[in-house]
């Protein structure tokens, strides 16, 4: 008869070599891939001193740009957690036809370039696009101006919370809301205070990372904007119109607002994620004692 196999010796990993080879392969693409670009915009922008760095930012151009950026995502966020908010609800707690499309659909600008969809915005609400003629003849200008802009951005994060949403809601079931509709709550009864605060640290995380993507867009943007300087140009649009003027303080004062938006995504992703732990290990040690 064969000796019993040791499955513990047969994992992959187990061997120090092999931990210190792959750790080892991990640290230096994290450090040539990650940190040093990082450490090189602080760097750089800082290099002249902060009074430098500071009037750099203060560039009226700059200025703008941040504006239009916050503005952008002052309206996207919001709406994109409502889309995603309703979308995940009628996908998870209803049963439909063309649930599995309706899902589908809500994934489709993963799936397109930005580019793309840069291109084909304009050919829907260009002067040649489809609604062009009317949208002249109507004084109404979309096409190379804010709204397109926020039209781009939110086509390109609209998946963000409903991605984070879905799979939740989907584990957790529909138990409780049919527990409280029995118990005679209303739709957005059952919605505010059973539904949300069930998945609120994944829709705070999905509203983090549609944030950080809307701040951070470029392709959909630079099609639609026109890139017109002080008027249409967002923050990463400034930092591609200054490092063709070769104002490399100011690329580098510029980009690091958005180094630092996406180093708060990973803060509060880090914090989101602590205390969703934390809440999970409390609901599991209360759960014995109910």
């Amino acid at each position: 008869m064969a000796p019993p196999v040791n499955r513990h010796r047969l994992r992959v990993g187990d061997g120090r070599a092999t931990r210190a080879v792959l750790l080892t392969l991990i640290l230096a693409v994290t450090a040539v891939a990650i940190l040093a670009p990082l450490a090189v915009i602080f760097t750089e922008a800082l290099a002249r001193g902060l009074p430098a760095y500071l009037e750099a930012l203060a560039r009226p151009d700059t200025l703008h740009a941040v504006g239009l950026t916050l503005l952008t995502a002052l309206v996207c966020v919001p709406v994109n957690v409502a889309f995603g908010i309703a979308a995940a609800w009628a996908v998870t707690k209803f049963t439909f036809p063309g649930r599995n499309l309706l899902l589908a659909v809500v994934e489709v600008p993963f799936s397109i370039s930005p580019i793309v969809a840069g291109v084909a915005y304009l050919f829907v609400y260009g002067g040649q696009g489809l609604f062009g003629p009317f949208l002249q003849a109507h004084d109404i200008k979309i096409m190379f101006a804010v709204p397109a802009i926020i039209l781009a951005s939110l086509f390109v994060t609209a998946p963000f919370v409903a991605r984070e949403l879905v799979p939740l809601m989907m584990a957790q079931g529909r138990e409780e809301e049919e527990a409280a509709v029995s118990l005679g709550a209303s739709g957005f009864d059952v919605l505010r205070l059973v539904t949300l605060p069930n998945v609120k640290f994944a829709l705070l995380y999905g509203a983090a990372l549609c944030n950080a993507r809307v701040m951070g867009e470029f392709g959909a943007v630079s099609i639609v904007s026109g890139n017109i300087r002080g008027q249409t140009s967002t923050l990463p649009l400034q930092i591609e119109l200054l490092y063709q003027d070769s104002h490399t303080l100011a690329v580098f004062a510029a980009a690091t607002v958005l180094a630092g938006v996406a180093l708060f995504t990973l803060v509060a992703k880090y914090l989101i994620e602590r205390a969703e732990r934390a809440r999970g290990e409390v609901v599991a040690t209360r759960g014995p004692a109910h």
